[in-house]
């Protein structure tokens, strides 16, 4: 009996001690329980970690659904003789080289997201190249159009007819077999003026509309399957632009209207403008007076905005006055919620360029106003038949036109 009581006694003493020592292991000096220094970080850490995949998870949703395009829209390429004459003699015996009139700004149109352009001359192979007032153009300018990077080029405008039914139909033709390129603005027949147009980019449709006012008199002849759509047809426009709506993302306008030589809008192009902004339009880019026009956002009624910007001038050309000679690239941001639709347009900036010429068919080039020096100014200022010339003019001529919150 002794033996089995003394047993269960130091039984339940071994018991307390262990229980006291596994207290104490855990407990202070001064009472407060201890957490193991290990079990700590790796608690951190782990808290860390949720943290980092809550907001990784965050991210990736809002990359998802807000989705942004850096665009780059220039003006008139407008190739007259002596542009051509002077490509020829740079490639020798190899057809044509334009690299030199666009080296200047060529990483500023690779860099855009979408760089669009109005090509003002048609390019027909059946026809031999020639200049004002019935253009034609190497196909090499469009090549070379298409190498630098621009990637929607607008065939409406008021030369489109200049080699008859024959040369549109040709130019639609080699603008189609370009890698790369969305042509708009011309079509092939009625199923083709239909369609939506458009072209994708991070994600996102971008729908396409132009129109002309003007092809200088010219026109279509009868029985023709060839189709322009002129700013007079605003049914048109106005089915175009909503099926694009719909369809797209967002909708992208280029339009030929205006006088030439105005720095100021028409009526007509500001009332059209409204329309089309409230038809749904949320970029109108406008082209044909061959010097710059103002930029500005339309207010719609449902709190949206519709940027325009009137005309931006000669993108090249060999027209011989200041403000002929200066135009612009305008860039511009597009965010899209792809969640709601929301658009937003912000980071609009015009970069202004001069298209810098002396000899005629040596040294036609696009310089940067940024690139352009009093040095060069002197030298054009002859043939611009402006004596006092310079970077400052320029800039002065700028300033009355353009809003400074658009100048780069």
């Amino acid at each position: 009996m002794k033996n089995r009581y003394a047993k269960a006694f130091f039984a339940a003493i071994l018991i307390i001690v262990l229980v006291f020592g596994a207290v104490a292991a855990v407990l202070t000096h001064d009472g407060k329980q201890a957490v193991p220094t290990v079990g700590k970080v790796s608690e951190e850490k782990a808290d860390t970690k949720d943290k980092k995949e809550k907001k990784k998870d965050k991210t990736t949703t809002t990359e998802q659904t807000s989705v942004s395009i850096d665009f780059l829209s220039v003006g008139d390429n407008l190739i007259h003789d002596g542009i051509y004459q002077q490509a020829q003699k740079r490639a020798g015996s190899n057809g044509y080289d334009f690299s030199y009139c666009y080296e200047n700004i060529a990483d500023d149109v690779k860099n855009a997201d979408i760089a669009t352009i109005n090509q003002e001359t048609v390019i027909s192979k059946s026809n031999e190249p020639s200049g004002y007032p019935l253009f034609n153009s190497p196909h090499e300018v469009g090549d070379e159009i298409a190498k630098i990077g621009f990637d929607v080029v607008t065939m409406a405008n008021n030369h489109m007819l200049d080699k008859g039914e024959k040369g549109l139909k040709e130019a639609i033709d080699y603008w189609d077999g370009k890698d790369g390129i969305t042509r708009t603005g011309a079509y092939k027949n009625k199923e083709d003026l239909n369609r939506v147009e458009y072209v994708e980019k991070n994600g996102l449709k971008i729908g396409l509309v132009s129109a002309t006012q003007y092809t200088n008199g010219l026109s279509l002849p009868s029985g023709s399957e060839l189709e322009i759509i002129y700013t007079s047809e605003e049914d048109i426009i106005k089915s175009k632009i909503e099926a694009a709506k719909k369809q797209c993302d967002m909708v992208l306008v280029n339009v030929h209207w205006g006088n030439e030589y105005q720095t100021e809008p028409t009526q007509g192009q500001r009332d059209l403008a409204r329309k089309m902004a409230r038809w749904g339009a949320d970029v109108i880019i406008g082209h044909h007076p061959h010097v710059l026009e103002p930029i500005e956002f339309i207010s719609k009624e449902d709190g949206t905005r519709t940027l325009v910007v009137y005309s931006l001038g000669n993108f090249i050309s060999q027209q011989n006055t200041p403000l002929r000679v200066l135009g612009g690239m305008l860039k511009y941001r597009v965010t899209v919620d792809k969640s709601t639709g929301g658009l937003t347009i912000d980071n609009v900036k015009l970069i202004p360029i001069v298209t810098h010429y002396v000899r005629g068919s040596d040294d036609v080039k696009i310089y940067k106003l940024s690139q352009y020096t009093d040095s060069l100014a002197s030298r054009q200022a002859s043939r611009l038949k402006c004596s006092d010339l310079s970077v400052n003019y320029f800039k002065r001529e700028l300033a009355k036109i353009i809003d400074g919150k658009y100048l780069d």
